[in-house]
C-alpha cells in the first residue's frame, strides 16, 4: 500500500515576478503585466509539481501575499500596530490590528485553488489561514461599538466559509495553517493561549461533517521564514497532545528539523487517536542541502515505528516561502527536496510492504 505524500503549500517565487512584485509596489509595473506575472508563475508552479511525481500538489501560494494574511488583502479596516513575532535570527513580523467591525475576509483561499485547477492534472490541496492566527488582529483595548464576543462570531463564519469554499470547489484537502500553536507556548508557557487557540479552531471544525473533517488537516511548525523560526525552542511535547485533540482528519507535523525525532514519535504514538492520519516532515525547507531519497526513506521507516502504517503519510517540514518576500530558499532547491520526499517514501513504502 503506498503511502500518502503531499506539500504543505508555498514555493519560492521566480525572481521574475519578484522584481515585478516590487516594481509595481513602485508604482513602476501595472496591473495588467503583474497579473501575467503570476499567471506565468502558476503555471511554472504546477508544471514542475506534477514533474516531481508529487500525487497532490499544491499552487505553491505564488499569488499570496503571505500564508496568513491574504484574507486581508484590501481591507481599509487595518492598523499596522498589531502583534510583533520574533524569529531567532532576530528579524520580525508584524501582524496588523482590526480599527472597526464587522470582520469579513476580503478574500477566500478557493479563489487561488479555482486559478490554480486551471492547469493542474493532479489534485490540488488547498491551505487557509487558522481562525486562531486572525484572532490575533483584535486589539488588546478592544473596539469601540464592535466586542471581541462579535469579532469571534464574525471570525468564526469567515474560516468556515473559507474552508467550505474550497471543499465545495473540489480541493483535495483543506490545511489549516496553525503555526501559532507552537508560538503560543513560547508566549504563554501556562498553556493558557494554546487552549484559546485551540478552542477556537475546534469551534471551526466542529460545523462539518465527519466526513467533511476527514478531508480538513492542522498543519504545525516552528514556523519557518528567511531560514529561521519562531519557537523551535519550544518542546513539542507541550503541544501534540492538545493538537491531536482537534477533531481534523489530517495532521501535517514539521519533524525532520527536530533534534530528537524519536522524542517527538513517541509523544504523537502516545496520543494519537484512530481515524487520524499523521503527515510526518521528512524534508527541512530551512537546511539548504538537499536531502537523498535514502535519507528521506530511512525517516519514514523511523516513523513507522511509531505510527500505524495505516495512519502515516509524509509532507514538508514547512513552506518553502510563507512570505511573498522570502527568497532565502532558491526555487529548484524547493522542487529537489520535494522530489527526494516523493521518491523516498515510494521506496519506505516498498520495503514496508
Amino acid at each position: 500500500m503506498p503511502i500518502p505524500t503531499e506539500p504543505i503549500g508555498s514555493i519560492p517565487r521566480p525572481p521574475e515576478l519578484q522584481a515585478g512584485m516590487a516594481a509595481a509596489a513602485a508604482g513602476e509595473l501595472g496591473a495588467a503585466e503583474l497579473d501575467a506575472l503570476y499567471v506565468a508563475a502558476l503555471q511554472d508552479t504546477i508544471a514542475r509539481f506534477e514533474e516531481t511525481g508529487s500525487p497532490v500538489i499544491a499552487d505553491g501560494e505564488q499569488r499570496k501575499p503571505s500564508f496568513a494574511t491574504y484574507p486581508l488583502h484590501g481591507l481599509d479596516a487595518l492598523a499596522p500596530d498589531g502583534v510583533v513575532i520574533p524569529f531567532a535570527d532576530g528579524h520580525t513580523r508584524q501582524l496588523p490590528s482590526l480599527t472597526e467591525g464587522p470582520f469579513r475576509y476580503q478574500i477566500h483561499a478557493d479563489s487561488y485553488l479555482e486559478k490554480a485547477q486551471r492547469y493542474a492534472t493532479r489534485p490540488v490541496k488547498q491551505a487557509v489561514i487558522s481562525a486562531s492566527a486572525l484572532s490575533l488582529l483584535y486589539p488588546a483595548d478592544g473596539i469601540d461599538g464592535y466586542s471581541r464576543d462579535e469579532f469571534v462570531a464574525d471570525l468564526l463564519d469567515e474560516a468556515e466559509a473559507d474552508i467550505r469554499r474550497s471543499l465545495e470547489r473540489g480541493a483535495d484537502s483543506v490545511q489549516i495553517d496553525f503555526t501559532e500553536g507552537r508560538l503560543s507556548l513560547k508566549l504563554d508557557p501556562s498553556g493558557g493561549l494554546l487552549r484559546q487557540f485551540l478552542d477556537l479552531n475546534n469551534a471551526v471544525i466542529g460545523r462539518f461533517t465527519a466526513e467533511e473533517r476527514q478531508r480538513i488537516g492542522v498543519h504545525s511548525c516552528p514556523g519557518g521564514d528567511q531560514d529561521s523560526t519562531h519557537s523551535a525552542d519550544v518542546d513539542y511535547a507541550g503541544l501534540v497532545p492538545g493538537l491531536l485533540g482537534l477533531d481534523a482528519g489530517r495532521f501535517y507535523l514539521e519533524l525532520a528539523g527536530e533534534p530528537d525525532p524519536r522524542a517527538v514519535l513517541e509523544t504523537i504514538r502516545a496520543n494519537l487517536r484512530p481515524g487520524q492520519r499523521i503527515f510526518v516532515g521528512v524534508t527541512d525547507p530551512i537546511d539548504p542541502a538537499v536531502e537523498t531519497p535514502e535519507q528521506v526513506r530511512d525517516r519514514v521507516l523511523e516513523a513507522a515505528e511509531y505510527i500505524p502504517l495505516d495512519q502515516l503519510g509524509t509532507t514538508d517540514d514547512c513552506g518553502f516561502a510563507p512570505f511573498a518576500d522570502d527568497t532565502s530558499t532558491a526555487r529548484a532547491t524547493a522542487f529537489a527536496k520535494i522530489r527526494a520526499r516523493v521518491e523516498g517514501t515510494r521506496i519506505a513504502a516498498a520495503q514496508l510492504g
